[in-house]
C-alpha cells in the first residue's frame, strides 16, 4: 500500500509528476471542480489555502520583530544543537536547507549553505517568515503543523508558485510532558528529496528531539479554575491569584492558543469589531505585571504549562469519560463574559458536554444535568431524561410534569407539538 504522506510512487518520473501536478494546480486555481490524481493531503491543503484567499503568486510575510527574544524563550531552542548534529551535514552540502518552525508555522531557524540560503530568500523562506498554510499555502512545515503529521510536499504540489521549484519533508515535534505541538523540523531542497529516506530522516529527527526534551525537567504546572466563576482563580508558584474578568478572559484565550497570539488577535477575541489596540495593550501590560515571567510577548504566550478545568472537560470527553467530565463541569465558562472568543468557547464546551450526556442515555447523568442551575430549564435534556426512565415510573412522571411546565412557560400558546402523553 502506498504511503499517502510520500510525494512520489516508487519508479515515478519526477519531471512527469511535476507536469501533472502543475496542470492539476492550474485546474484547481481555475475552479475546475474536482481535482484528480492529487494526494488527498495536498488537495485538502489546497482547499485550506484557497479558503484563506491566498494569492498563489504572493510571498510569505516576514516578521522580524522580537524574533531573537522569541527564539530565546521557545522550547525548541533546547533541541537546536541536536538538529545541527543530525541534519547539519545535509544543511551544508550546498543542496539542502534545514528549517525549524513553531506551532503556527513561523520559521525560527533556517540554516544551510549560503548559496542555497540566497535562493530561498527569493521566496521568503527565511527566519521570521510565516509559512503556515494561510500565509504560504501548501508546504511541508506549514502543512505538517496543520495536520500534525509528517509530510512530504513535492515541487508543483506547493500552492505558492514561488515554492514550486523546491521539494520538502517535515515532521511535527511535541512537548513530551504535555503533548502540545511545539513546531516542526524540515529539510528543503530539490526533487531528489522526494523519496522515503528524507521523510524518515525528519521523522527520526523529530523523535530524537522529543526524547531530548523528555530528559529536561518539566516546568511546574499552574492551575486555572474558570467554570461557573465570573473571575478565574490562578494557582502558580505556590500562590493563588483571583484575576479580574478581563484578565481571566485573556488567560483563557492564551490557554486555548498555546502557540501564542498577537495583540491584535487577542483584541479581536476580546472586543470583536470594537477593537481598541490601546486598551488591549494596557490590559496586557497589567496582566504581565501580575503574571511576571509566566507571560511572554510577541506573540503573547504562556511560558510554563497551566492546566484549566474547562480543558479537563474537553480531554475527558475525548476519552469517552462522560461521567467524569460532568463531575468536573461546575458551570459555564466565565458566565458573565461577553467577549466573542469566550462566548464561542463557552458554547463549545457546554454543547459538547450536553450532547455527550444526552447520548449516554444514562438517567443518573441526565438527572445530574437537569438538577443543576444551568440545566434546570433545559427542555431538550428533560425530554431525554423522560425517555431514559421506565415508562410510568414516578421519576418519569416528574420529568413529564417538568417538560409540561417548561413548554407552558416558554412556548407560544399554539405550539401543540410540545404536548406530551402522560404515560
Amino acid at each position: 500500500m502506498r504511503n499517502p504522506w510520500l510525494a512520489l510512487r516508487a519508479g515515478a518520473d519526477p519531471r512527469e509528476r511535476t507536469r501533472q501536478m502543475g496542470a492539476a494546480h492550474d485546474a484547481f486555481l481555475a475552479g475546475a471542480g474536482t481535482v484528480t490524481d492529487v494526494r488527498s493531503v495536498v488537495a485538502d491543503s489546497w482547499r485550506r489555502s484557497a479558503a484563506a484567499h491566498l494569492d498563489p503568486d504572493a510571498a510569505a510575510p516576514v516578521d522580524l520583530d522580537s524574533l531573537e527574544e522569541y527564539r530565546a524563550t521557545h522550547p525548541l531552542r533546547h533541541t537546536l544543537p541536536l538538529f545541527r548534529d543530525l541534519l547539519g551535514s545535509i544543511a551544508e552540502d550546498g543542496d539542502h536547507l534545514m528549517a525549524i518552525c513553531d506551532a503556527r508555522g513561523r520559521l525560527l531557524w533556517v540554516e544551510g549553505h549560503s548559496a542555497v540560503l540566497r535562493k530561498a530568500e527569493a521566496m521568503n523562506f527565511v527566519a521570521g517568515a510565516h509559512w503556515d498554510e494561510a500565509h504560504a499555502g501548501t508546504n511541508a512545515p506549514g502543512t505538517a503543523v496543520a495536520v500534525d503529521h509528517a509530510v512530504q510536499i513535492f515541487a508543483t504540489e506547493h500552492f505558492s508558485r514561488r515554492a514550486q521549484p523546491w521539494t520538502c519533508s517535515a515532521a511535527p515535534i511535541h512537548d513530551p510532558h504535555t503533548g502540545l505541538l511545539l513546531g516542526a523540523v524540515d529539510v528543503t531542497g530539490g526533487d531528489h528529496l522526494a523519496n522515503p529516506h528524507s521523510l524518515a530522516l525528519v521523522q527520526a529527527t523529530a523523535r530524537a528531539a522529543e526524547a531530548h526534551l523528555a530528559t529536561l525537567p518539566p516546568p511546574r504546572a499552574g492551575r486555572f479554575v474558570t467554570l461557573g466563576r465570573h473571575e478565574g482563580l490562578l494557582t502558580a508558584h505556590s500562590k493563588t491569584l483571583k484575576l479580574g474578568r478581563r484578565h481571566s478572559e485573556l488567560l483563557v484565550l492564551l490557554l486555548q492558543h498555546p502557540e501564542g497570539l498577537t495583540g491584535d488577535q487577542l483584541g479581536l477575541e476580546l472586543y470583536g469589531d470594537e477593537l481598541n489596540p490601546v486598551t488591549v495593550r494596557a490590559e496586557l501590560s497589567r496582566l504581565r505585571r501580575i503574571l511576571g515571567p509566566l507571560l511572554s510577548s510577541r506573540p503573547y504566550r504562556l511560558q510554563e504549562p497551566v492546566t484549566a478545568d474547562f480543558q479537563d472537560v474537553a480531554a475527558l470527553l475525548r476519552r469517552g469519560e462522560v461521567a467524569a467530565a460532568l463531575r468536573v463541569y461546575s458551570g459555564p465558562l466565565l458566565p458573565g463574559s461577553d467577549a466573542p472568543g469566550i462566548v464561542r468557547l463557552r458554547r463549545l464546551v457546554e454543547s459538547q458536554l450536553r450532547a455527550a450526556v444526552r447520548a449516554s442515555h444514562d438517567p443518573a447523568l441526565l438527572e445530574d444535568w437537569t438538577r443543576s442551575s444551568w440545566g434546570a430549564e433545559d427542555l431538550w435534556m428533560w425530554e431525554a431524561l423522560a425517555q431514559a426512565l421506565p415508562p410510568g415510573s414516578p421519576r418519569a412522571a416528574m420529568a413529564l410534569d417538568r417538560i409540561q411546565q417548561l413548554a407552558d412557560e416558554y412556548a407560544p400558546p399554539d405550539a401543540t407539538w410540545l404536548q406530551r402523553p402522560r404515560n
